[in-house]
């Protein structure tokens, strides 16, 4: 008897050790301040990116994927709670959610997953208990953040699936030396026509390229130990960003320059030949795929939905609108954008406040030169808009002929059933979900100009969005 026993337990334990096996391992690699378009793979002229082409040639790149905030922290919190950032109560810039708030490394945990984290971390203490190893210090990680991400694949447990959340700095300023340097021919970039074409603009746009490289290169070798484990195919890759480049007219803004990601999946075992997808998805939805191809239950406290039928089925339609917010990052801002296949809705609680970007772009060269084109009076109507104030209350873009949101249709009369319809789902959105316009913000930290210099309410936080409403209690995904 004791022999069976024995040889039931083994069998058991062995089935049980073989299930645990075949669950799909997950990383997500997810860069810092890129834009959705600054891949070869998404047509960038400028970018240099063999390793991450070479995953999209394999898996599905989406075209319409997008943040929930243009912003560090508030975008990655979202992503690792799976909801929208007043409801993660960490709606502005170096906040972070209450600690009885589900990562999505936590249930995987629960779920027999061994959780690694490398590189950036910017999401508070919550999130640490999910993980099994953390490497965050500058030591430990370098200085694009990717240092020891071949490291935390080969030490892992090898009888368990992994989820990896591996972080890069890359590519957030300041630039550093690294050993991409130089990679980038300035006189080779091509410059957004929203930018001015000068040397200064064209140096700064090839050091952001280099360190683009140095996160696509770190794939590549995380590739290599995937492939040397055989764990390549039944591993689930994404890549990422957390937010729209810090340069002029991108980070912080909600239209597609701010909040539309790259998005490239890779998962050899079940996607077979290269495909796109132009569904819209949220970032949010992340997490409940990720459960559901884990086997596990997905908790009521997130807000997505699982997007795992467009693996199979790139072409078909997942949702109808996908929700983003600005709220505070160095200046005050109260911004609520939707976006539908055809049209993009921005409601701006804040019209008085010039659309500046963050503070790291404001001390940039490529910002320095448009505001010397602005004393001068040069600038065309692209390059002044991150001056213009005050902004529209309300603005609607049809994005099927103003793919770039130039073109502010909300006043013309023929749009106007389509303004209304926007609006409404916005208010729906912001009403099921608990989202508030506080009337004290945080203010302003600096002043409009480079420099970083402090004002006066510099430290002073105001009330956080939905706070009012106790919107963390919320778990309403609004519409879908």
């Amino acid at each position: 008897m004791k022999t069976l026993l024995s040889l039931f337990l083994g069998t058991t334990l062995g089935i049980t050790a073989f299930c645990e096996r075949q669950k799909p391992n997950f990383i997500v690699f997810i860069a810092d301040d890129v834009s959705w378009d600054d891949f070869a793979c998404y047509g960038d002229p400028n970018a240099q990116t063999p390793e991450i082409d070479k995953l999209a040639e394999s898996g599905i790149t989406f075209t319409n994927t997008y943040l929930t905030a243009s912003s560090c922290s508030p975008s990655r919190n979202s992503i690792m709670t799976g909801r929208y950032p007043h409801n993660t109560g960490a709606a502005e810039l170096h906040t972070s959610p209450p600690e009885a708030m589900l990562s999505m490394a936590e249930v995987l945990k629960q779920n027999g997953y061994y959780c690694g984290h490398s590189g950036k971390f910017h999401m508070g203490d919550y999130a640490h208990r999910g993980f099994d190893v953390i490497y965050t210090s500058r030591e430990d990680v370098g200085d694009g953040g990717e240092k020891s991400w071949v490291q935390s694949l080969a030490e892992r447990p090898m009888d368990k699936p992994f989820f990896m959340w591996f972080a890069a700095y890359d590519a957030h300023r300041a630039w550093g030396e690294n050993e991409f340097s130089g990679t980038h021919n300035p006189d080779e970039i091509k410059v957004p026509y929203y930018y001015i074409d000068d040397a200064e603009t064209r140096q700064d746009l090839a050091h952001y390229y280099d360190e683009i490289k140095r996160f696509d290169h770190y794939i590549g070798l995380c590739i290599q130990e995937l492939e040397k484990q055989g764990q390549l195919e039944n591993t689930f890759i994404i890549v990422m960003a957390d937010n729209g480049r810090a340069f002029p007219a991108a980070k912080t803004r909600v239209n597609d320059r701010g909040m539309k990601t790259p998005f490239v999946v890779s998962w050899p075992q079940n996607i077979k030949r290269a495909s796109t997808c132009d569904s819209l998805v949220s970032v949010i939805d992340i997490a409940p795929t990720f459960f559901e191809l884990a086997g596990a239950e997905l908790p009521e406290q997130f807000q997505g939905r699982s997007f795992s039928a467009l693996l199979k089925k790139p072409q078909q339609e997942f949702r109808n609108y996908v929700f983003s917010e600005h709220n505070w990052h160095d200046y005050e801002a109260h911004e609520r954008m939707v976006r539908s296949k055809d049209l993009l809705y921005i409601l701006n609680a804040r019209p008085n406040k010039p659309q500046l970007g963050p503070t790291d772009s404001v001390g940039s060269p490529t910002h320095i030169s448009l505001v010397k084109s602005q004393q001068a009076g040069t600038l065309t109507t692209a390059q002044a808009d991150i001056f213009v104030t005050p902004r529209p209350r309300e603005e609607l873009y049809d994005c099927t002929s103003d793919t770039e949101q130039w073109l502010n249709i909300a006043s013309l009369p023929d749009r106007q059933n389509d303004l209304a319809k926007m609006r409404a789902v916005l208010d729906e959105w912001r009403e099921q979900t608990g989202d508030t316009t506080p009337a004290t913000l945080t203010p302003d930290y600096y002043l409009p100009e480079p420099g970083y210099i402090k004002t006066e309410q510099h430290g002073t936080r105001g009330e956080n969005p939905g706070a009012a409403r106790k919107a963390t209690e919320i778990n309403a995904p609004g519409p879908f």
